[in-house]
Protein backbone atom coordinates (compact mmCIF):
# COMPACT_ATOMS: atom_id res chain seq x y z
CA UNK A 1 0.00 0.00 0.00
CA UNK A 2 1.17 3.12 -0.94
CA UNK A 3 1.27 6.26 1.49
CA UNK A 4 1.44 9.69 0.35
CA UNK A 5 1.91 12.31 3.21
CA UNK A 6 0.45 16.20 2.10
CA UNK A 7 2.96 18.62 1.78
CA UNK A 8 0.78 21.11 4.60
CA UNK A 9 0.09 18.52 7.06
CA UNK A 10 0.55 19.51 10.56
CA UNK A 11 1.53 22.59 12.56
CA UNK A 12 0.86 25.44 10.81
CA UNK A 13 3.37 28.62 11.25
CA UNK A 14 0.90 30.44 13.78
CA UNK A 15 0.76 27.13 15.79
CA UNK A 16 4.13 26.63 15.94
CA UNK A 17 4.89 30.08 17.26
CA UNK A 18 2.22 30.30 19.63
CA UNK A 19 3.48 26.78 21.28
CA UNK A 20 6.59 27.89 20.86
CA UNK A 21 5.88 31.15 22.76
CA UNK A 22 3.99 29.46 25.99
CA UNK A 23 7.03 27.21 25.99
CA UNK A 24 9.34 29.73 26.77
CA UNK A 25 7.08 31.90 29.01
CA UNK A 26 6.39 29.55 31.30
CA UNK A 27 9.62 28.11 31.38
CA UNK A 28 11.59 31.25 32.14
CA UNK A 29 8.32 33.08 34.45
CA UNK A 30 6.00 30.36 35.93
CA UNK A 31 2.50 31.61 36.78
CA UNK A 32 1.21 31.66 33.41
CA UNK A 33 -2.53 31.43 33.16
CA UNK A 34 -4.63 31.17 30.07
CA UNK A 35 -8.52 31.77 29.01
CA UNK A 36 -9.56 28.54 27.01
CA UNK A 37 -7.27 26.17 25.58
CA UNK A 38 -3.86 27.37 22.82
CA UNK A 39 -4.69 25.35 19.85
CA UNK A 40 -7.85 23.04 19.39
CA UNK A 41 -5.95 19.56 19.13
CA UNK A 42 -6.09 17.61 22.74
CA UNK A 43 -2.34 16.40 22.49
CA UNK A 44 -1.24 19.86 22.36
CA UNK A 45 -3.00 20.86 25.18
CA UNK A 46 -1.95 18.32 27.40
CA UNK A 47 1.39 19.19 26.41
CA UNK A 48 0.44 22.81 27.21
CA UNK A 49 -0.64 22.19 30.70
CA UNK A 50 1.75 19.44 32.22
CA UNK A 51 4.15 22.32 31.55
CA UNK A 52 2.86 24.14 34.20
CA UNK A 53 0.42 26.59 31.97
CA UNK A 54 -2.77 26.93 33.97
CA UNK A 55 -5.98 26.94 31.91
CA UNK A 56 -8.52 29.23 33.67
CA UNK A 57 -12.42 30.64 33.20
CA UNK A 58 -11.86 33.83 34.69
CA UNK A 59 -9.11 36.72 35.20
CA UNK A 60 -8.48 37.53 39.18
CA UNK A 61 -6.36 40.18 40.78
CA UNK A 62 -2.61 39.68 41.95
CA UNK A 63 0.49 39.66 41.60
CA UNK A 64 3.76 38.45 39.94
CA UNK A 65 1.07 36.88 37.06
CA UNK A 66 1.27 36.43 33.65
CA UNK A 67 -1.63 36.59 30.69
CA UNK A 68 -0.94 34.52 28.05
CA UNK A 69 -3.04 35.60 24.61
CA UNK A 70 -4.07 32.22 22.65
CA UNK A 71 -3.09 31.81 18.82
CA UNK A 72 -6.40 32.63 18.32
CA UNK A 73 -6.23 35.94 19.13
CA UNK A 74 -8.68 37.57 21.90
CA UNK A 75 -11.24 40.50 22.75
CA UNK A 76 -9.74 44.21 23.13
CA UNK A 77 -11.82 43.98 25.90
CA UNK A 78 -9.68 40.61 27.58
CA UNK A 79 -6.61 43.38 27.10
CA UNK A 80 -8.18 45.92 29.05
CA UNK A 81 -8.89 43.46 32.20
CA UNK A 82 -6.01 41.90 32.27
CA UNK A 83 -4.33 45.79 32.34
CA UNK A 84 -6.56 46.42 35.02
CA UNK A 85 -6.13 43.11 37.67
CA UNK A 86 -2.31 43.60 37.16
CA UNK A 87 -1.30 40.88 34.44
CA UNK A 88 1.91 41.31 32.20
CA UNK A 89 0.25 40.34 28.69
CA UNK A 90 2.49 37.86 26.49
CA UNK A 91 1.09 38.00 23.33
CA UNK A 92 0.94 34.48 20.96
CA UNK A 93 -1.94 35.69 18.26
CA UNK A 94 -1.12 34.47 15.19
CA UNK A 95 0.43 37.64 13.21
CA UNK A 96 -1.95 35.95 10.52
CA UNK A 97 -4.72 37.00 12.61
CA UNK A 98 -3.88 40.27 14.12
CA UNK A 99 -3.58 41.34 10.70
CA UNK A 100 -7.91 40.92 10.47
CA UNK A 101 -7.84 42.75 13.63
CA UNK A 102 -5.91 45.92 12.12
CA UNK A 103 -8.29 45.25 9.05
CA UNK A 104 -11.56 45.50 11.09
CA UNK A 105 -10.72 48.46 13.16
CA UNK A 106 -9.05 50.42 10.06
CA UNK A 107 -12.62 49.77 8.00
CA UNK A 108 -14.74 50.61 11.40
CA UNK A 109 -13.37 53.73 11.51
CA UNK A 110 -13.43 54.70 8.25
CA UNK A 111 -17.19 54.18 8.17
CA UNK A 112 -18.13 51.06 6.88
CA UNK A 113 -20.21 48.49 8.15
CA UNK A 114 -18.10 44.84 8.81
CA UNK A 115 -19.10 41.51 7.58
CA UNK A 116 -17.44 38.77 9.10
CA UNK A 117 -17.51 35.42 6.97
CA UNK A 118 -17.10 32.63 9.93
CA UNK A 119 -18.18 30.58 12.65
CA UNK A 120 -19.95 32.80 14.83
CA UNK A 121 -19.01 30.79 18.37
CA UNK A 122 -15.04 30.18 17.35
CA UNK A 123 -12.45 31.93 19.10
CA UNK A 124 -11.03 33.43 16.49
CA UNK A 125 -14.35 34.96 15.31
CA UNK A 126 -14.83 36.26 18.77
CA UNK A 127 -12.17 38.31 18.89
CA UNK A 128 -12.67 39.51 15.44
CA UNK A 129 -15.39 41.11 17.03
CA UNK A 130 -14.16 42.17 20.04
CA UNK A 131 -11.64 44.47 18.03
CA UNK A 132 -15.22 46.74 17.87
CA UNK A 133 -17.09 46.27 20.61
CA UNK A 134 -19.13 43.18 19.05
CA UNK A 135 -20.42 46.01 15.89
CA UNK A 136 -20.21 43.64 12.99
CA UNK A 137 -22.38 41.05 10.88
CA UNK A 138 -21.36 37.12 11.33
CA UNK A 139 -22.51 35.07 8.38
CA UNK A 140 -21.80 31.39 8.18
CA UNK A 141 -23.01 30.01 4.78
CA UNK A 142 -24.58 31.35 1.72
CA UNK A 143 -27.95 30.59 2.95
CA UNK A 144 -28.05 31.87 6.54
CA UNK A 145 -27.07 35.54 4.88
CA UNK A 146 -29.84 37.66 7.13
CA UNK A 147 -30.94 39.88 3.52
CA UNK A 148 -32.73 42.36 5.76
CA UNK A 149 -29.78 43.37 7.42
CA UNK A 150 -27.44 43.80 4.69
CA UNK A 151 -29.84 45.30 2.16
CA UNK A 152 -29.60 48.14 4.85
CA UNK A 153 -25.54 48.52 4.50
CA UNK A 154 -24.19 50.75 1.80
CA UNK A 155 -20.51 50.31 1.78
CA UNK A 156 -19.69 46.54 3.39
CA UNK A 157 -15.80 45.85 4.52
CA UNK A 158 -15.88 42.07 3.73
CA UNK A 159 -13.12 39.79 6.28
CA UNK A 160 -12.85 35.81 6.56
CA UNK A 161 -11.94 33.69 9.25
CA UNK A 162 -8.59 32.61 8.65
CA UNK A 163 -9.56 28.82 8.60
CA UNK A 164 -12.63 29.07 6.20
CA UNK A 165 -13.44 27.21 2.70
CA UNK A 166 -13.02 29.09 -0.41
CA UNK A 167 -15.91 27.69 -1.98
CA UNK A 168 -18.41 28.84 1.10
CA UNK A 169 -16.60 32.42 1.19
CA UNK A 170 -16.95 32.74 -2.68
CA UNK A 171 -21.04 31.75 -2.14
CA UNK A 172 -21.58 34.54 0.26
CA UNK A 173 -20.17 37.04 -1.36
CA UNK A 174 -21.62 37.02 -4.39
CA UNK A 175 -25.16 37.24 -2.28
CA UNK A 176 -23.69 40.33 -0.77
CA UNK A 177 -22.54 42.72 -3.37
CA UNK A 178 -26.15 41.69 -5.14
CA UNK A 179 -27.35 43.60 -1.96
CA UNK A 180 -24.69 45.95 -0.80
CA UNK A 181 -23.76 49.30 -3.31
CA UNK A 182 -20.06 48.63 -2.30
CA UNK A 183 -18.20 46.33 -0.94
CA UNK A 184 -14.89 45.73 -0.18
CA UNK A 185 -13.32 42.39 0.27
CA UNK A 186 -10.33 41.53 2.25
CA UNK A 187 -9.13 37.65 1.67
CA UNK A 188 -7.74 36.93 4.88
CA UNK A 189 -7.90 32.77 4.65
CA UNK A 190 -4.12 32.60 5.97
CA UNK A 191 -2.26 31.35 3.66
CA UNK A 192 -1.58 27.57 5.17
CA UNK A 193 -5.51 27.23 4.64
CA UNK A 194 -5.43 27.28 1.23
CA UNK A 195 -2.11 25.18 0.78
CA UNK A 196 -4.65 22.82 2.56
CA UNK A 197 -7.69 22.79 0.66
CA UNK A 198 -5.48 23.24 -2.61
CA UNK A 199 -4.14 19.41 -1.65
CA UNK A 200 -7.65 18.00 -0.67
CA UNK A 201 -8.77 19.00 -4.42
CA UNK A 202 -6.54 15.96 -6.03
CA UNK A 203 -5.20 13.83 -3.16
CA UNK A 204 -8.71 12.12 -2.81
CA UNK A 205 -9.44 12.00 -6.44
CA UNK A 206 -5.59 9.91 -6.64
CA UNK A 207 -6.26 7.75 -3.88
CA UNK A 208 -8.76 4.70 -2.54
CA UNK A 209 -8.79 6.22 0.68
CA UNK A 210 -7.87 9.38 2.71
CA UNK A 211 -7.02 10.17 6.34
CA UNK A 212 -7.61 13.28 7.93
CA UNK A 213 -5.46 13.85 11.59
CA UNK A 214 -6.71 16.22 13.85
CA UNK A 215 -9.28 16.87 16.86
CA UNK A 216 -12.93 17.71 16.10
CA UNK A 217 -12.82 20.56 17.35
CA UNK A 218 -10.49 22.03 15.37
CA UNK A 219 -12.31 24.46 12.27
CA UNK A 220 -9.73 23.97 10.05
CA UNK A 221 -9.70 20.01 10.37
CA UNK A 222 -13.60 19.53 9.93
CA UNK A 223 -13.30 21.39 7.02
CA UNK A 224 -10.15 19.58 5.04
CA UNK A 225 -12.08 16.79 6.43
CA UNK A 226 -15.24 18.14 4.41
CA UNK A 227 -13.75 18.68 1.79
CA UNK A 228 -11.95 15.46 1.48
CA UNK A 229 -15.29 13.64 1.68
CA UNK A 230 -16.86 15.34 -1.07
CA UNK A 231 -14.40 14.10 -3.13
CA UNK A 232 -13.86 10.57 -1.97
CA UNK A 233 -16.57 9.16 0.16
CA UNK A 234 -14.05 6.75 1.52
CA UNK A 235 -12.32 9.74 3.58
CA UNK A 236 -11.88 9.38 7.30
CA UNK A 237 -11.47 11.80 10.27
CA UNK A 238 -9.08 10.50 12.82
CA UNK A 239 -7.87 12.55 15.95
CA UNK A 240 -5.15 9.40 16.80
CA UNK A 241 -3.82 5.60 15.21
CA UNK A 242 -6.05 4.35 18.16
CA UNK A 243 -9.19 5.50 15.61
CA UNK A 244 -7.95 4.05 12.49
CA UNK A 245 -9.93 0.35 11.72
CA UNK A 246 -8.17 -1.85 9.63
CA UNK A 247 -11.22 -2.93 7.30
CA UNK A 248 -11.30 0.67 5.32
CA UNK A 249 -8.18 -0.32 4.10
CA UNK A 250 -9.11 -4.02 2.47
CA UNK A 251 -8.30 -3.87 -1.25
CA UNK A 252 -6.93 -0.83 -0.87
CA UNK A 253 -3.71 0.25 -2.95
CA UNK A 254 -2.95 3.78 -2.09
CA UNK A 255 -3.71 6.49 0.96
CA UNK A 256 -3.25 9.71 1.30
CA UNK A 257 -2.62 11.52 4.44
CA UNK A 258 -3.39 14.47 5.77
CA UNK A 259 -3.63 16.93 8.93
CA UNK A 260 -4.93 20.05 9.95
CA UNK A 261 -3.02 23.00 11.86
CA UNK A 262 -3.21 21.85 15.13
CA UNK A 263 -2.11 18.03 14.91
CA UNK A 264 1.59 17.29 15.86
CA UNK A 265 4.21 15.60 13.87
CA UNK A 266 4.41 13.18 16.75
CA UNK A 267 0.52 12.07 15.92
CA UNK A 268 1.04 12.16 12.15
CA UNK A 269 3.95 10.00 12.38
CA UNK A 270 2.25 7.80 14.67
CA UNK A 271 -0.62 7.36 12.31
CA UNK A 272 1.82 6.47 9.64
CA UNK A 273 3.82 3.65 11.60
CA UNK A 274 0.29 2.11 12.01
CA UNK A 275 -0.83 2.21 8.63
CA UNK A 276 2.67 0.75 7.64
CA UNK A 277 1.95 -2.44 10.03
CA UNK A 278 -1.64 -3.22 8.60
Amino acid sequence: MIITVATSAGFCFGVKRAIKIALATVEKSGNVEMLGDIVHNEQVVQNIEAAGILKVDALESGTGKILLIRSHGAPESVYQEARRLGYRIVDATCPMVKEIHTIVRERYAQGFSIIIIGDKDHDEVQGILGQIGYDALVIENADAVPLGAVQTMDRAAVVVQSTQALANVQAILAVLERHIPEVVFSNTICRATRERQAEMEILPLENDVVLVIGSKTSANTKRLYELAHAANARSYLIQTRDDIKPQWFEGVQCVAVTAGASTPDDTIQEVIAALKSL
